[in-house]
């Protein structure tokens, strides 16, 4: 069978099942995303291991997922970005400094701590600190826009929060490269060209999307070209996410974000919306939330990798609420808006797993670590979901003007 043949077949399974999960997991209750991430569990190697069956022989399949799976979680970001307004991040800018600050100080001092006391390089031990600092909003955001509270006060800061949070996290791991390898040529001159590189980038961007974006929204959307709009949204949301990577030193997913912030002053919001999301929705994010299971493999673990996984597990969720929880109440939420704040920020997601990709291919981390931040990310990643749809039931939370 032809390697297409095998993509297809696989595709299928995937959204199909993605689908089943989040019904099953609506009708019980708990967020769709929930369904969606256990049924990714299941069909990973934890359990039947899909894509490995001897019926799937081509070994690009996995790789060719993970890709589509990146678009996915491109889109759900910009989606995200573009449910809010540019004022609601204005007015939460104390409240998401503060907690995407304390959100990634406790979880590096701690993560060290705990990491000194099961590997023996100190550089190893700060490493895993700063893993455990990275966020990863991305299934927050899905979270709170099924619970219809995206633009909420958490919802808006909790945003602003992982912005901030990317930013300090790929700050910290280039401080930590040139200090961990003076021979290398890194020092404070590269951290200060990473800095005046992210501040280019949003400069840049915000300018673009400020001035010209609604210019081109407009004059693209008159042109007599077949879905000339959505095409455009689409390629801007790629260019944002590269920009973001190349130019800027973050993650392509702030990207994303920012591309659907600017989308959000258009007055062709609601169409661009109701057209990305039926693209988003229907295959992209399934195969997103699907490849997170894909990826784990609990057979793997022993008895003190499991111990292991366990305690990290704990300072990782921990320190999360507790940093970026009481720097939210220090900006003024309230005490348990900011417990859901905090909750919305444990997921690591994928920049946690970029963070640890750097940290095995430079040799700071073994790769029986990796394993078990791997392990981290899909538990804070399941337990998210859970957690804000517990949190956000006991309250009815005020809407964000703007």
């Amino acid at each position: 069978m032809t390697a297409f043949l095998q993509l297809a077949i696989s595709l299928a399974v995937i959204i199909t099942m993605s689908k089943v999960g989040g019904y099953l997991s609506y009708k019980i209750g708990q967020p769709a995303v929930l369904g969606e991430l256990l049924v990714g569990l299941v069909l990973g190697p934890s359990v039947i291991d899909l894509l490995h069956v001897s019926y799937f022989t081509d070994q690009h399949l996995s790789e060719v997922i993970h890709e589509l799976a990146e678009i996915g979680v491109l889109l759900l970001m910009f989606i995200a970005g573009l449910d809010l307004h540019l004022s609601d991040l204005v007015h939460s800018t104390k409240v998401a400094t503060l907690a995407g600050t304390l959100g990634v100080v406790f979880p590096l001092v701690l993560g060290t701590l705990t990491g000194m006391f099961f590997v023996e390089d100190i550089q190893s031990a700060i490493y895993i600190g700063l893993i455990l600092a990275a966020t990863s909003v991305s299934i927050s955001a899905q979270t709170l826009m099924e619970l219809k509270v995206i633009r909420s006060r958490v919802g808006v800061s909790l945003l602003g929060a992982a912005v901030f949070d990317d930013i300090l996290v790929i700050l910290g791991m280039s401080v930590f490269i040139a200090m961990a390898n003076p021979e290398s040529g890194a020092g404070l001159g590269q951290i200060a060209l990473i800095i005046v590189r992210m501040t280019l980038y949003l400069g840049i961007s915000s300018a673009f999307g400020w001035w010209l974006l609604p210019r081109l929204t407009s004059r693209i959307q008159n042109q007599p070209v077949s879905q000339a709009l959505i095409a455009f949204v689409f390629v801007m949301i790629l260019l944002y996410s590269w920009f973001a990577e190349i130019a800027g030193h973050m993650s392509g997913i702030t990207g994303a974000f920012l591309a659907g912030l600017w989308f959000s002053r258009t007055a062709l919001k609601e169409r661009i919306r109701s057209n990305i999301s039926t693209i988003a929705y229907g295959i992209f994010v399934p195969i997103f939330f699907i490849n997170i299971g894909l990826s784990a493999n609990a057979r793997i673990l022993t008895l003190e990798s499991s111990m292991l996984l366990a305690i990290l597990a704990i300072v990782a969720i921990g320190g999360k609420i507790l940093g970026a929880g009481w720097g939210a109440q220090l900006g003024g939420l309230t005490r348990h808006e900011s417990l859901q704040l905090g909750v919305g920020m444990i997921s690591r997601g994928e920049v946690g797993l970029i963070v640890a990709t750097v940290g095995v291919t430079e040799g700071y981390i073994q790769p029986d670590i990796f394993s078990i931040i791997l392990g981290i990310v899909i538990l804070t990643t399941v337990a998210t979901p859970i957690f804000l749809r517990k949190l956000f039931s006991s309250a009815t939370q005020p809407q964000a003007t703007g």
